[in-house]
């Protein structure tokens, strides 16, 4: 089975005077949200043979957070995941899948539009709770009868869709 997991990164802090967007961090319950969706993620066997990582330290933090509850296989951290878009990160994808699973930690709103773009059908609760928007450590599991190199928009069943208020 070929999965695709979408998550978007854990709640960060507002920017200090002069810092980048891309340099903010994690605050309190971003850390704590991280660590709970990596161990609800070993617990269901939502476990990526790849690991794509936007650079920003906002998302290498979320993966910090995974990584100490959960394996996430191997991990390549690319600054395209800051700036592209839902078609650039699908792209990316394709790039690098292969038979197995792939986690991609990136952005909003890359991460709900390419989740609505993939998923042709799916559960109908995870479906419904993606239809509510895709807040911070919100995770979506695609499953694809494809390898990940041939993922295509709306080729993918929607198998579920967790955020950590409903945990």
């Amino acid at each position: 089975m070929n999965r695709l997991f979408l998550l978007r990164h854990a709640k960060a802090g507002w920017a200090l005077p002069g810092m980048r967007d891309f340099d903010r961090a994690l605050d309190a319950s971003g850390i704590a949200d991280a660590e709970l969706m990596g161990a609800v993620m070993r617990v269901r066997d939502f476990v990526p043979d790849l690991t794509l990582c936007s650079n920003a330290k906002r998302a290498r933090q979320t993966l910090e957070g995974l990584a100490g509850h959960t394996d996430t296989g191997r991990v390549l951290f690319l600054d395209a995941l800051y700036s592209e878009d839902a078609a650039g990160y699908l792209d990316l994808i394709r790039a690098n899948g292969a038979p197995g699973s792939l986690l991609v930690i990136g952005h909003n709103p890359m991460m709900e539009d390419l989740a609505i773009a993939v998923s042709g059908a799916g559960e109908d609760g995870a479906r419904e709770m993606l239809n509510y928007g895709f807040p911070t450590s919100g995770l979506a599991v695609v499953r694809f009868d494809t390898p990940l190199s041939c993922a295509e928009q709306g080729a993918g069943y929607l198998e579920a869709f967790l955020t950590p208020a409903d945990l």
